[in-house]
């Protein structure tokens, strides 16, 4: 048992090592080509917090991908297999797909023009005014099929390779709220599930469970739709989640991966009460999201230049939020939770 779980660890190394080092030299490549942060004439944007000691930051990182491996090893998911050549023709795809898009990104940033997509969608009475934003600049925003095939990739560059190890974090505190439970009666709901890349996580692990995920981008539902196709138990529904299309008390288990940072504090609360709405006593809610304000003191210099950098225009007031506080009120206790690089993942249960 000890020679199979070094040959697991040093499997896992290798493979994670050679992801990481794949999207890192991409992020440094992008950064090259990029214009400079600063408009012409624009003051200098200066964080107000100190710098971070990189020696801590390359800690959490490295915490990471060992709390990831640890959870491997409980037994909570599986270890990724996205070292394959399949994926590898795939991911030198996405790329070229990535770098191609990368000069409209920039211009966005240049010009602080994030909300392009209004226009396209301009009559359509589908999405609240908060929805129709470049994110990220990206091209397209959330409406567009090539946003959802392209989306993985430039999160993935955007954090060195570490975006899935960090949702599988949220996976693994999934996988102990459910434990020892059989899994055919655990109805799940995965709310934002986009383009479904951690739904499928979540069915890799579990795929018995019969789980539901609700996006509001018709375009990211069709490739969430793809991407889940050989599990028939799972649906994926079109909407928003503050004003979710569910019964009261229908869901025995929930989840939401990178949602409430692009939420106005309003439509946070709205989210938090459907959530509690659509839960059953005694559900597990997990959620998990950007690192605040103060929970690592050498990474808040990072969280500064994000909103600016990315545009997230609702990202200062979510780091000031109070979570325990904003589902304390709709009946969920704090269970646990976990740093995760860049990433907070908190586990609830209903009262």
């Amino acid at each position: 048992m000890s020679l199979l779980r070094d040959i697991g660890r040093a499997r896992y190394a290798a493979a994670q090592g050679a992801r990481v080092a794949w999207y890192m030299s991409q992020y440094l490549l992008a950064r090259r080509i990029s214009g400079p942060f600063n408009r012409p004439g624009e003051p200098k944007f200066e964080p107000q917090a100190p710098e971070g000691d990189a020696q801590s930051i390359r800690a959490a990182f490295l915490d990471l991908f060992a709390r990831d491996r640890a959870n491997i090893e409980a037994g909570y998911y599986p270890a990724p297999d996205d070292i394959r050549l399949t994926r590898a023709i795939e991911a030198l795809r996405s790329s070229a797909n990535f770098f191609r898009d990368l000069p409209n990104v920039d211009q966005r940033r240049l010009e602080r023009d994030g909300t392009e997509v209004r226009e396209q969608a301009k009559g359509d009475g589908r999405y609240p005014t908060y929805y129709l934003q470049n994110f990220h600049y990206q091209s397209g925003g959330w409406l567009s099929e090539d946003s959802a095939r392209l989306y993985d990739t430039q999160v993935e560059i955007l954090f060195g390779g570490a975006a899935d190890a960090m949702r599988r974090i949220a996976l693994g505190a999934l996988a102990r709220a459910v434990r020892g439970t059989d899994q055919r009666k655990v109805k799940l709901l995965d709310v934002a599930s986009g383009n479904g890349r951690f739904l499928r996580q979540v069915m890799a692990a579990l795929p018995r469970m019969p789980a539901t995920g609700l996006d509001l981008s018709p375009a990211y539902c069709a490739e969430a739709r793809k991407r889940l196709a050989a599990w028939p138990q799972v649906e994926i529904v079109t909407g928003a989640i503050e004003q979710a299309p569910f019964e009261d008390a229908s869901f025995d288990a929930a989840t939401c991966v990178y949602l409430f940072h692009e939420l106005p504090p309003r439509v946070r609360r709205d989210a938090a009460r459907e959530i509690g709405r659509v839960l059953k006593p005694g559900a597990a809610f997990v959620l998990a999201d950007s690192i605040q304000t103060g929970d690592a003191a050498d990474l808040d210099r990072m969280l500064e230049y994000f909103p600016v950098g990315f545009h997230e225009p609702y990202f200062s007031s979510y780091l000031k939020e109070d979570f325990a506080a904003l589902f304390g009120e709709f009946g969920f206790d704090v269970v646990e939770t976990e740093l995760a690089f860049l990433t907070k993942v908190t586990r609830f249960r209903k009262r």
